[in-house]
């Protein structure tokens, strides 16, 4: 007979594993007991899915940027004749960028031309060389998108990710994770590095954090909670960081972490400088065969060496115990025991915040004294102008209060811009076209995006935009 409620909840699950027979006919059966999650399947363990966004983790995790054309790719030789290096202005448009393959195999050691923030005139004006680059490379292929957003700021990405540059602005470091990778590894990269696309960007600067992401907990948390490709785990931030519930670690718990964070990082980057051809996946797949006892071939023995994975071994082997340790975690707890753990700890933290009790990760950053709406609404880039004359400060208009649709481009953008910040709050195309005469509603959504590809105005979640970054 199996008794069960409609809804998941803790339990204990008993399975018959024997039958023994007695003499009066009688029958004394054998069960297995699990404890956890009881699912409608009648399984039971971690039920990961149910865990949720904690509000402690937002504004800290980001994807990188996506350039929308090789032109933007240069190698460092190019960028030297341009002036990096003799001059230090070009540091600010001329930045390595690394990719996943960069991270786990070997490097490009490419350099990228990022211009967010700067109008066509002021790359011209300030850095020709750079601009005529551009204009010969990137603009005849932008010319042919179809988005008139990318058409009309054919000298910017594709995806400036604004988002991802105020969480890593201040920082000298921060902590990246390959998309899709057979190894959940984190890195600490430099903060003059810019990020691709494909990876994951967590905006930590501490040790600590960079060696809780990296422990077996985190680890395991982030192979549930994900997702796949063909055979890859993906790092899907929203369920994988988000969700993630970070250990109430006294100080000296945190102190030791934050040692063996070091630690890690600094082994990898030694051995790496001394052999150019030593890779982080390499390294992983010797470390995951001495885990499991397979014979090493003589490729994997050279590897060994010349990464001392037996030492990265066991600096991941003390970090594993260490946050386990600030977890309160037995250190032997098997995966699915370990993931039941996180999940109730998730539903704890959410219920804290509930009751307005949260646990910010970088309360400095998270919780500024200044409110986000004023904060961007304070935001300004150059060349940007942020009034327009005759744009009404109320949030309906009459119709003999509308003001002429502009005819040129600069002047939309322009105008767009005063109206959104004139609107004093969350607007989508519709309501700022109501502004205007003669202002089609799909003009204004481009615009609206360009505006957002500038760091001039924020994407909310309904797709309404704000002014800000």
């Amino acid at each position: 007979m199996t008794v069960a409620r409609p809804k998941p909840g803790e339990g204990v699950l008993r399975t018959v594993i024997a039958e023994n027979p007695r003499e009066s006919g009688e029958i004394d059966v054998d069960l297995a007991e699990k404890h956890g999650i009881i699912h409608s399947d009648l399984t039971t363990g971690a039920n990961v899915n149910a865990a949720v966004a904690l509000r402690s983790n937002e504004n800290l995790s980001n994807h990188g940027v996506i350039t929308g054309g090789e032109g933007f790719i240069i190698s460092r030789n190019q960028a030297i004749e341009f002036g990096l290096g003799a001059d230090k202005a070009f540091e600010r448009i001329l930045k390595p960028i690394l990719n996943g393959r960069d991270l786990t195999a070997r490097s490009r050691d490419g350099i990228v031309i990022d211009l967010f923030g700067l109008t066509a005139e002021q790359v011209r004006n300030q850095f020709p060389q750079v601009y005529q680059w551009v204009l010969t490379h990137v603009k005849p292929m932008r010319d042919q998108n179809n988005r008139e957003s990318r058409k009309l700021n054919w000298w910017l990405f594709n995806e400036n990710v604004p988002k991802l540059r105020k969480m890593l602005r201040g920082l000298r470091r921060f902590i990246a994770t390959v998309e899709t990778s057979k190894h959940r590894i984190f890195v600490f990269l430099d903060e003059a590095i810019l990020p691709a696309h494909k990876l994951v960007n967590i905006a930590f600067d501490d040790a600590y954090s960079f060696g809780v992401l990296s422990s077996r907990v985190h680890v395991t948390w982030a192979l549930a909670a994900g997702s796949t490709l063909e055979d890859r785990p993906v790092y899907v931030k929203t369920t994988c960081f988000e969700t993630f519930p970070f250990p109430a670690a006294t100080e000296p718990q945190c102190a030791r972490i934050r040692e063996l964070g070091e630690a890690l990082d600094a082994h990898r980057k030694r051995q790496q400088s001394l052999y150019s051809k030593l890779t982080l996946t390499d390294c992983y797949n010797v470390l995951e065969k001495l885990r499991t006892g397979e014979a090493l071939t003589e490729k994997e023995k050279a590897t060994h060496e010349q990464g001392l994975v037996s030492v990265l071994r066991q600096i991941h082997d003390d970090l594993d115990t260490a946050v386990a340790n600030a977890y309160g975690f037995p250190v032997d707890l098997n995966d699915q025991e370990l993931l039941v753990r996180l999940v109730a700890l998730n539903a704890e933290r959410a219920a804290e915040e509930s009751r307005g009790q949260i646990r910010w990760l970088r309360p400095e950053f998270q919780c500024a004294t200044a409110s986000p709406m004023q904060t961007m609404l304070d935001t300004e880039e150059p060349g940007v102008a942020t009034a327009a004359a005759g744009v009404s400060n109320a949030r309906t208009v009459a119709p003999k209060d509308r003001v002429p649709w502009p005819k040129t481009i600069t002047e939309q953008v322009q105008a767009v811009r005063a109206a959104l910040v004139a609107y004093g709050g969350p607007a989508n195309a519709p309501a700022l076209a109501a502004r205007f005469k003669g202002a089609p509603a799909d003009r204004l959504a481009d615009l609206l995006e360009t505006l957002a590809s500038l760091g001039q105005a924020h994407v909310l979640p309904d797709g309404s935009y704000i002014t800000g970054g």
